[in-house]
């Protein structure tokens, strides 16, 4: 009987081991995501497992990161399973359209995440989104694990960051005919990562820092990049090793 539990203890150790080093990836989209699932594997050999919001676990707590990627809808439910998870010490991992407009209906998402997307009647100011857009991503934290390690950036980029009197030429790479969001609000601290630059059909130059950002969340860590309309924009080598280096990064004081 000892012998028995013993083995049956055993195995729910080995159980619960395996999924804290898997990655759990809950989209709407899938395409796109079963390319980021490949290219974790190839980088850092993370295995991942892609579900619907509706198939979510009664506890996200065995996985060593959850990525959200979800374009319609945000059910109230995984929303509340994600803060809870990130409150409690978890690395959530926030993709592209699981910040947008749609997202405004949802009752704590954007005050969890400390940020808005405001509806200014100025639309130099105002949250929105632009297709088919050639978007230029660049390296504004020269000394962070994320950004530097094993990253080979093929391109200088002419880039002012914000609040600075001049360009520089910073290491980036170039996403060709994506989807760009403008006016992010961030209304907290956090670290910048990335910022962009691109140019809208009007031939206004838009260049933000908010491309990508990580910051602390209670007992958890909450790591945002804009990038990842398109199934092909996480088949770029350089962005697949941001991601893969975001799902491994050991955040300090969490």
């Amino acid at each position: 009987m000892k012998k028995t539990l013993f083995i049956l203890a055993l195995l729910l150790f080995k159980i619960g081991y395996l999924s804290a080093q898997e990655i759990l990836i809950v989209a709407d989209e899938f395409p796109a995501m079963e390319i980021l699932a490949k290219g974790l594997q190839e980088q850092e050999r993370l295995t991942s497992k892609i579900i619907a919001q509706t198939d979510l676990p009664p506890s996200l707590s065995t996985y060593q990161a959850v990525v959200v990627y979800i374009h319609k809808d945000l059910n109230p439910e995984p929303e509340e399973a994600f803060i809870h998870y990130t409150n409690n010490g978890g690395k959530l991992i926030v993709l592209h359209h699981s910040i947008s407009s749609g997202k405004r209906k949802n009752k704590d998402w954007f005050s969890f995440l400390g940020l808005d997307l405001p509806k200014a009647e100025d639309a130099a100011s105002a949250y929105k989104y632009i297709d088919d857009m050639n978007m230029d991503v660049v390296n504004l934290a020269p000394t962070h694990f994320i950004t530097t390690h094993k990253v080979a950036y093929p391109a200088k980029i002419n880039y002012q960051p914000e609040g600075t009197p001049r360009y520089r030429n910073l290491p980036g790479f170039t996403f060709p005919k994506t989807e760009v969001y403008l006016n992010h609000n961030l209304l907290t601290p956090r670290t910048i990562l990335l910022g962009y630059k691109c140019t809208d059909p009007d031939g206004k130059v838009w260049m933000q820092d908010r491309s990508a950002w990580c910051m602390k969340v209670g007992k958890g860590w909450v790591f945002y990049s804009q990038a990842g309309h398109y199934a092909q924009d996480f088949a770029d080598p350089t962005y697949a090793r941001i991601l893969a280096n975001a799902l491994i990064y050991k955040p300090q004081n969490k």
